[in-house]
């Protein structure tokens, strides 16, 4: 398998926010605007992508908090702030999770929802954002769980796989590929966390139709320019044999299956 191309790009933002923001993601940003500390002013939103979460946020702040809404998609950034024309208490600027451009101590919370499996290095990103948390202030953040208990995206990867049995596109391991709650509970405390807890959270995910699904996994993720340069495979023949697959595994309209998250929370420790 070739190393994924992760950009998100030309018109896969969106794509994502059309086909995938209401079915994978909306449920889990209710869930981190619930759990995001009502004293929290100023707040950081790392990989913002479409800007599913960052609605959810904003929604729930104070009139007199802040929320600098990041990501390392020029295209992403744009997208979302175009969702959000005149908001006031917010800013959206691209940013390197691992090179993030504030000063130490600068915010109150960070969120970060289904986008830390993309950071090559991880551990940096962990130390700068205990680096940009005041002291004691929190660090929220999402990842998938693995295949076993998301199986229709599961699915999806199989059918490409099958599909290009000798040149798979890959991108689909990686947000499914970071899940071990010790490894990361350890990359956590040596960056400088504490009080860390991880809960498994399911949830039901649910699209309008196989097809729809399928769509958005192929034109809506990095998958789409993976399966640009391999024209042996026409891209509709791709969401075809896609959407036949997950449809007849969990419903063709709607498609409903389960899916689950681990949502961790940490508290940056006063001593870096």
């Amino acid at each position: 398998m070739t190393t994924p191309d992760i950009r998100f790009t030309g018109s896969i933002p969106a794509n994502y926010d059309k086909y995938l923001g209401g079915v994978f993601f909306d449920p889990y940003a209710l869930d981190a605007a619930a759990r995001l500390p009502r004293n929290a002013k100023r707040v950081l939103e790392v990989a913002c992508g479409s800007g599913v979460v960052t609605r959810q946020l904003r929604a729930v702040m104070p009139a007199d908090a802040h929320l600098t809404a990041t990501d390392l998609s020029e295209g992403m950034v744009a997208y979302a702030r175009s969702r959000m024309p005149g908001v006031a208490g917010m800013d959206f600027q691209p940013a390197d999770a691992a090179a993030l451009p504030f000063p130490d101590a600068s915010f109150d919370a960070i969120v970060c929802q289904f986008g830390i499996m993309f950071v090559p290095d991880k551990a940096a990103a962990y130390k700068e954002f205990r680096r940009v948390l005041a002291p004691g202030g929190t660090l929220l953040f999402s990842v998938w769980d693995s295949f076993a208990v998301n199986p229709a995206s599961r699915l999806a990867r199989e059918t490409v796989v099958k599909l290009f049995p000798d040149d798979p596109p890959d991108f689909l391991t990686i947000p499914f590929g970071y899940y071990d709650i010790e490894a990361i509970r350890a990359e956590l405390r040596a960056a400088g966390f504490t009080a860390v807890t991880a809960d498994r959270v399911p949830k039901e995910m649910r699209s309008p139709s196989g097809r729809e699904l399928a769509t958005g996994f192929c034109t809506g993720t990095p998958l789409a320019t993976a399966l640009a340069e391999r024209p042996s495979v026409p891209v509709e023949r791709v969401i075809d044999a896609m959407a036949y697959v997950v449809g007849g595994a969990f419903g063709e309209r709607p498609v409903v299956a389960p899916m689950q998250a681990i949502v961790f929370t940490a508290t940056a420790r006063s001593e870096p």
